[in-house]
């Protein structure tokens, strides 16, 4: 195994694990399932019920359980998705959103209740700028959005809108 290979978040869902790892190895290229591990007979899902998921996302090893109703997501932990371009943020923001629902400043829950978000390339430039004032101002833009716009936050950043 790969060094790499050793540490793998786990997400825990109640019954939902495979269609959420289908869901997002569909959503982000490159992605797949690599294995799956199945309930028997006497467990606390129907057999065949997946137990676990692995998959991978962007190169990086995950793992989905169906552990049962005892635990939920909070977004004290939440996935990052760096998007090269609008475009890309569009389309995961939409994908993610369906069913779930929109935070603040590119944060949102997927219909799993896994906590994302989603962040245009660029973004910790323009929250850095050197001009306190510039950063500022694309700071409080970004704190008035729900879906980051990058083009937006610039304006605001140069003093525009």
């Amino acid at each position: 195994m790969a060094e790499a290979d050793r540490l793998a978040p786990c997400l825990w869902f109640n019954g939902q694990a495979e269609e959420a790892a289908r869901f997002y190895t569909a959503l982000f290229p490159g992605g797949g399932i690599t294995k799956v591990s199945r309930y028997g007979s006497g467990a606390p899902f129907p057999a065949g019920t997946a137990l676990v998921v692995e998959f991978t996302l962007f190169g990086r090893r995950f793992q989905a359980l169906n552990g049962g109703p005892q635990y939920s997501f909070t977004p004290a932990i939440s996935l990052s998705v760096a998007c090269a371009d609008t475009a890309e943020v569009d389309r995961c923001w939409e994908a993610l959103t369906e069913g779930g629902e929109s935070g603040r400043c590119g944060w949102l829950k997927d219909r799993f209740g896994v906590s994302w978000q989603v962040v245009p390339d660029g973004l910790g430039t323009l929250l850095g700028d050197p001009d306190p004032a510039r950063a500022r101002r694309a700071m409080q833009a970004m704190m008035g959005m729900r879906k980051l716009d990058l083009a937006a936050m610039r304006a605001a950043a140069e003093g525009e809108g």
